[in-house]
């Protein structure tokens, strides 16, 4: 057992097996023992050993595979993530070991083993070796199919290696049937290419190795279902393979009609494409062309609502009898946004009017007022004329409701409920509140009892890092530079860390020409060292920063009642602390409150009298570059020596007029932290000076993410200026969808707040779109969500402003009729008139393109 264990120790896998097979069973539970007792004593291990923690841990798992008997403690521990660590097992050195088992024990492990999802897929080469062993059935759970999948052979070696797989037959079906496809199956850059997945397997279906209906019918019930592009795409190249016959296509028209109906873009148009080929052939009744036809003009898909369009033309021309059920459908498509769109339905409908019946005549002139002003002139005369519109009344705005500041919730005064929440914000990070709040309460229970607080920390936050044995050295060093959060705080209170290296930490500050990352990181790390470090040399009762409201704004008469309970406690305030609290009040807007701070007659209270009254020194970083354009030097100078004495080093940046340099910056593009905004929470036109590269990377670049903070910023206090309005603008024009919404919110939110500049925001959109930074379909995608919340007007405040720029000789850009179709609907629907300079001469161009048409349609509402 010893030597086993010395074996173990010395991280020979390979001498394992020769050791285990001589052992008898009473051998085998004495030596499992002490591998329970090494696997323990591995788990606390620290983590700059985890080279030889690693290869323990593969002798370990050899060892304890040969000394269990039990198939399930086998699996378990075979699949324990503390002795994996996503290593691939061994598996021709167990198999070996195993080899003498019973088939039925085997064939259990094997079982046990495919069932676990976290391992399944990774240890698929030894579950398969047990199966073989064990000729038990085959498993068919998801991960283990994914396993088969990514073990199979690739570069022309497919076809042959499935042809001979004794696992085809069960794997196959489940191919179809797992969550998610497998990655080789997606993983191809020519579908039509002989050793890819959709031909080996119409291959295998030709030569009848695999059921072709299977094949089929799953295919196109994973279509129904939905799923990842990828997968969706992998089943549409494999019907494409498989090259349906009529009747097959025909015996599943039900099927293609959902997925016309409610199936992705892809998959719908491929559907679409079917139903053409049945409907032109006669093999699809009227009826269910003009059910299908029904639910493709409600598609937000452009492309597929014309091409319905046109295969109902089609189907007409070749039976005109039909008339009388496909011209109501093809009706709806009047209210389309697209006056293309409805332009194309008006022309259907007048090709074959003569065939329908009078009753369905008045009907289709009671649709045809839907119809944008530019058509209805056509479609009266058509109709002789159109009913009369009822008259809705004045138009009116629906703007989501003004987002209502919350108060913050005070500091947890029961030890038991920080501890409980100081747990959940180290495990997984908590919002700007949840931080604000038990760092409070760190800091004042670490003022009332710090060994109470310790020994209700100690077992709670057992599992982290800094608590293991190991170097102090190790400690310091990362918890000075890096705070990780409350955590540094909650180590300094279990003397985790040293006072020296808080010190350390507290006396470093941000250089000169940080990225804005570095400099709001800064700040926020200072704080946190700061309090670490007092709560063991100098406790403080409370801070003075914790905002009195979630957006990290806080109450200048809180702050004046905090100065003063500071004054009666006979505490000093900490620097880094009272810096932010002051920058957490709106400076130069409370009189009143500014000779209440005066009369404590303290120098922090004197210094917020100031703050409140706009008398104190001048901030460069917060009041902008035209004032250091106004100064001289030596005030410029003057100002930097005030700012050095008054702030402490994290918040030099403050006498720096100039946006951070982001060409400095080594930070991921779109990292999202909510303690951001909570910095300047009143000046949020600086930050969103200091973040616009983040957002700019969105539109420019094609990054994700980087818009998070303009619905923060949208409710955050102080001016929306140019840089704010210009974020918006790069936002509406980001790549991803998602970041375009946080856009379209926070456009909303400055409009329902009464923030938002239309025409600024205008400029910016039209300055972006031309200069090619910004591409007008993704703004366009953008401000048609916003208008669709009911916010027409407010969409148009924009548009209104931008296009002028937009139709300039010489700055057309693709996508622009986009553009114009969303500032035609809005128009429309709030009763906007006026000139628009350049739009009459474009829409005099003539031509059938998207841009005329919808500048004509636009210019007809403004005049109408």
């Amino acid at each position: 057992m010893n030597e086993l264990l010395d074996v173990v120790r010395a991280g020979r896998a390979d001498a394992v097996p020769g050791l285990v097979e001589p052992m008898t069973a009473a051998d085998r539970k004495e030596a499992l023992a002490a591998l329970k007792a090494l696997r323990k004593e591995l788990r606390d291990w620290s983590w700059d050993r985890w080279r030889e923690r690693r290869r323990i841990q593969r002798a370990l798992v050899v060892a304890g595979t040969g000394c269990h008997t039990g198939a399930a403690a086998t699996a378990a521990w075979i699949g324990a993530r503390d002795l994996r660590e996503g290593f691939s097992l061994p598996h021709e050195l167990m198999l070996g070991l195993l080899a003498d088992r019973e088939p039925g024990w085997l064939g259990d492990v094997a079982h046990r083993l495919a069932g676990r999802a976290s391992t399944a897929r990774l240890d698929y080469p030894f579950i398969a070796g047990l199966v073989r062993l064990a000729g038990c059935p085959v498993p068919d759970t998801d991960e283990y199919v994914h396993g088969w999948a990514e073990a199979a052979p690739s570069h022309g070696r497919l076809l042959p290696a499935l042809r001979k797989d004794p696992q085809l037959p069960v794997m196959v079906p489940r191919l179809f049937e797992t969550a998610e496809l497998p990655g080789p199956l997606v993983w191809y850059g020519d579908a039509t290419d002989p050793h890819h997945w959709p031909s080996v397997l119409a291959v295998l279906a030709e030569e009848e190795v695999v059921e072709r209906r299977l094949l089929v019918d799953a295919s196109v019930a994973r279509l129904l279902r939905g799923g990842k592009p990828g997968d969706l795409d992998f089943f549409l190249k494999l019907l494409d393979r498989l090259a349906l016959t009529p009747d097959e296509e025909r015996d599943r028209a039900s099927d293609w009609i959902g997925m016309a109906s409610d199936g992705t873009s892809t998959v719908a148009g491929h559907a679409q494409r079917v139903l053409a080929r049945l409907a032109l052939s006669g093999a699809l009744p009227m009826r269910s062309l003009a059910d299908m036809s029904a639910s493709v003009l409600f598609r937000p898909e452009k492309k597929l609502v014309r091409a319905q369009l046109v295969l109902m033309g089609k189907v007409l021309r070749a039976d005109g009898g039909g008339a009388g059920e496909l011209l109501p459908v093809a009706a709806e498509a009047f209210g389309h946004e697209d006056a293309g769109i409805q332009e194309r339905a008006l022309k259907l409908v007048v090709r074959h009017l003569s065939a329908v019946t009078a009753d369905q005549r008045s009907e289709l002139a009671m649709a045809a007022a839907r119809l944008s002003p530019v058509h209805r002139a056509r479609a009266a005369e058509v109709f002789d004329e159109l009913p009369v519109e009822l008259d809705s009344g004045p138009y009116e705005e629906i703007l989501p409701p003004a987002p209502e500041p919350a108060p913050l919730v005070p500091s947890p005064s029961d030890l038991a409920e920080l501890v409980e929440q100081t747990s959940a914000l180290i495990t997984s990070a908590g919002a700007m509140p949840d931080f604000e709040r038990v760092l409070d309460g760190l800091v004042r229970h670490g003022y009332r009892d710090r060994a109470a607080l310790a020994g209700s920390l100690r077992d709670a936050l057992a599992a982290c890092w800094w608590m293991k044995d190991g170097t102090p050295r190790n400690r310091d060093e990362w918890l000075s530079r890096n705070s990780d959060g409350v955590e540094v705080v909650a180590a300094s209170v279990l003397d985790r860390v040293s006072t020296k290296a808080l010190w350390n930490a507290n006396t470093r500050g941000v250089s000169r020409g940080s990225c804005a990352h570095a400099t709001l990181n800064g700040v926020i790390d200072a704080r946190l060292w700061e309090a670490a470090y007092l709560i063991r040399t100098r406790p403080l009762p409370f801070l003075l920063a914790t905002p009195t409201w979630e957006t990290g704004a806080l109450d200048p008469d809180v702050l004046v009642e905090r100065l003063g309970e500071y004054q009666r406690l006979c505490a000093t305030p900490a620097p880094v602390d009272f810096a932010q609290a002051l920058l957490r009040v709106r400076r130069g807007r409370d009189p009143e409150t500014a000779r209440a701070a005066a009369a404590l007659g303290t120098p922090e209270a004197g210094r917020l009298a100031a703050w409140l009254t706009g008398d104190g020194t001048s901030l460069p970083a917060l009041d902008g570059g035209a004032e250091r354009e106004k100064s001289t030097i030596a005030a410029r100078l003057g100002q930097g020596l005030a700012i050095r004495r008054g702030f402490p080093r994290a918040f030099r940046w403050l006498g720096l007029p100039d946006v951070p340099d982001e060409s400095r910056c080594y930070h991921w593009s779109g990292e999202r932290h909510d303690n951001w905004p909570a910095v300047l929470p009143e000046d949020r036109e600086t930050l969103a000076a200091w973040l616009l590269p983040e957002v700019t990377a969105c539109a420019r670049d094609d990054q994700r993410g980087g818009s998070w903070w303009l619905p923060l910023l949208a409710e955050s206090g102080g001016p929306a200026g140019r840089s704010l309005h210009r974020g918006v603008a790069y936002g509406l024009g980001a790549r991803h969808p998602e970041d375009r919404l946080s856009a379209v919110d926070a456009l909303l939110v400055l409009a329902t707040r009464g923030d938002l500049d239309g025409e600024l925001l205008g400029r910016e959109l039209a300055s972006l779109v031309n200069s090619g930074e910004v591409k007008a379909n993704r703004s366009a995608d953008a401000v048609r969500t916003a208008a669709a919340t009911g916010a027409h007007a407010t969409v148009w405040s924009v548009l209104g402003a931008a296009l002028p720029g937009l139709l300039a000789p010489g700055t057309a850009r693709p996508g622009l009729g986009e553009i114009l179709s969303v500032a035609a609907e809005c128009a429309e629907r709030c009763g906007a008139t006026g000139d628009i300079p350049g739009l009459a001469e474009l829409a005099g161009r003539g031509g059938s393109s998207r841009l005329v048409a919808e500048s004509a349609r636009l210019l007809a509402t403004l005049r109408f």
